[in-house]
């Protein structure tokens, strides 16, 4: 008896802890469209990537220009001009493909970049984000954005406005 007496105990403490909890919403694609450093930012990275991507692209094309050529005179070569012509093609395709894991792999100059450029804008909007929920004693802020699960969420919880102005970009 003394068992159930403490696990119902237990249950309707921790629902009523649960329903103490206070939840806020934010919408992270809204906020980030209405500040306009990250707009700039995100033009930024793109111009960058653009032009890194096409001299990845005149390289690669170098490549496939060596390769087709050396098709059409495979024939008339002999083995060490086919052999030399071959590590050609080989030293263009290793170039492009280096070049594109130093501009586009995981630690390459793009992500650095964005990682300049952006970090310092939502390191921004997690201290706004944090400021209001120790003032309005939210336990949990969820971004409706990326979080797939939501099906239904009331607008009366969603702060993301309230997010905007304390970063002074009134909507």
């Amino acid at each position: 008896m003394k068992k159930i007496l403490l696990m119902t105990f237990f249950a309707v403490l921790a629902t009523v802890a649960v329903q103490a909890q206070k939840y806020a919403l934010i919408d992270m694609e809204y906020i980030l469209k209405n500040i306009p450093a990250y707009e700039r930012a995100n033009e930024q990275l793109n111009q960058q990537s653009r032009r890194w991507q096409s001299e990845i692209d005149v390289l690669t094309q170098e490549a496939q220009t060596l390769y087709k050529k050396y098709q059409g005179e495979s024939m008339f070569l002999s083995d060490e001009q086919r052999k030399m012509r071959e590590e050609e093609i080989l030293t263009a395709e290793k170039k492009a493909s280096e070049l594109k894991r130093l501009y586009f792999g995981p630690d390459g100059e793009l992500y650095k970049k964005r990682e300049s450029l952006i970090s310092p804008i939502q390191d921004e909007i997690y201290n706004a984000v944090k400021d209001i929920c120790d003032r309005k004693g939210y336990s949990m802020v969820i971004d409706r954005a990326s979080a797939m699960s939501i099906i239904y969420a009331s607008p009366k919880i969603d702060i993301s406005n309230e997010v905007l102005s304390k970063l002074g970009y009134s909507n």
